[in-house]
């Protein structure tokens, strides 16, 4: 135990949340506790991790839950570890909820550079509870330069509201809002990022300001045309900037030539093989909403700061790898899963 770098939990503290304050001292080795000498409250280590209330060796939690970021079947954790099965699943809950929050603190922290961002949904299928069959919606975005993935949005309809969802999801990424946006030929998105990302120009006087988007924000739709259940046409829409204008930041943000949806699709079948209800063709149907959320959140935890990419390679012949939150530049290494779930976010303090 080292309480170097260990800030205190208390929402209440008034040094919660500060890691270089020297106000957190060991109070138990044996129970692996700290104590906080500003509030004198005590708190367990693993307070605010995957691990906390867990009585299973850590070592072993950490296997099973990257197993199943990487697409294992929990009925097969369930044979090779003699696990629970209901167990398993509270765990995959516990880590869900804990990227998630990572996730909206870290990388929905308006800190991200959106050069250029591809969005798409995909349908999801779903039992439910009176064993009818059902499906779900599942919109995500990518950061196309880093391979970021920003986050994912499920809904039973696919809707005007969804396409909203995402739209905010991506602007509580970016740092600016001049950005190419490439989508597929849904309707809905059009009018959704139109009006999503405006913002409200300010001259001082009484009213409502007028609402303006930035010069830089560009819009693009690739449609494509079937024709038994194959490709038979693709369409290129320029909705907002010219076809110059968005090849040039295609090409500097280096995705490919033209408008294309091609990282997003890569993206989803990333997702399909490590999350079995995404299958095309699964019998692993999920029962509850919330194992989905878990599930995704999990997945694009380990994807984001895990997990290397060949395209993300960079410096002298392209040795040194990078995962997508390295190049976004939300991290200088590489995570290891076990530093995913037990990374420790700072309390949400309220100021009055």
């Amino acid at each position: 135990m080292n309480p170097r770098n260990v800030f205190c939990p208390q929402p209440d503290c008034p040094l919660a949340g500060q890691s270089d304050a020297g106000n957190v001292v060991i109070h138990s080795r044996k129970e692996e506790r700290y104590r906080c000498k500003a509030c004198r409250h005590t708190f367990s280590s693993r307070q605010g991790t995957v691990f906390y209330g867990k009585k299973t060796p850590v070592e072993v939690m950490t296997v099973v839950l990257t197993l199943l970021a990487y697409g294992c079947p929990i009925p097969a954790v369930v044979a090779a570890f003699g696990i629970d099965e209901r167990t398993v699943a509270a765990w995959l809950w516990s880590a869900g909820g804990h990227c998630r929050t990572h996730h909206e603190r870290i990388v929905q922290s308006g800190r991200v550079e959106l050069e250029h961002v591809q969005a798409d949904e995909l349908w999801v299928k779903r039992m439910k509870s009176n064993g009818v069959g059902g499906k779900l919606w599942l919109a995500m975005a990518i950061c196309v330069p880093s391979r970021l993935w920003l986050g994912g949005v499920l809904s039973e309809k696919r809707d005007t509201a969804l396409a909203r969802a995402v739209v905010g999801l991506i602007r509580s990424c970016g740092t600016r809002l001049s950005l190419l946006v490439c989508t597929d030929g849904w309707k809905p998105y059009k009018e959704a990022f139109l009006k999503g990302f405006r913002f409200a120009v300010r001259t001082g006087r009484r009213g409502r300001p007028r609402l303006s988007l930035e010069e830089g924000f560009l819009l693009g739709q690739v449609v494509k045309q079937y024709e038994k259940k194959r490709v038979k046409a693709v369409a290129q829409h320029f909705l907002r900037g010219t076809k110059e204008q968005i090849e040039a930041v295609v090409k500097a943000s280096g995705g490919g030539t033209g408008v294309n949806t091609a990282y997003i699709e890569r993206l989803n079948a990333t997702f399909r093989s490590r999350l079995a209800p995404l299958a095309r063709r699964t019998r692993s149907l999920s029962r509850k909403e919330e194992t989905l959320w878990a599930g995704m959140y999990l997945v694009g935890g380990v994807y984001n700061f895990c997990t290397l990419h060949d395209s993300l390679r960079h410096g002298e012949e392209k040795k040194i790898e990078r995962t997508p939150a390295m190049a976004a530049g939300l991290t200088d290494h590489r995570w290891t899963p076990l530093e995913l779930f037990s990374y420790r976010l700072p309390p949400m303090t309220t100021t009055s």
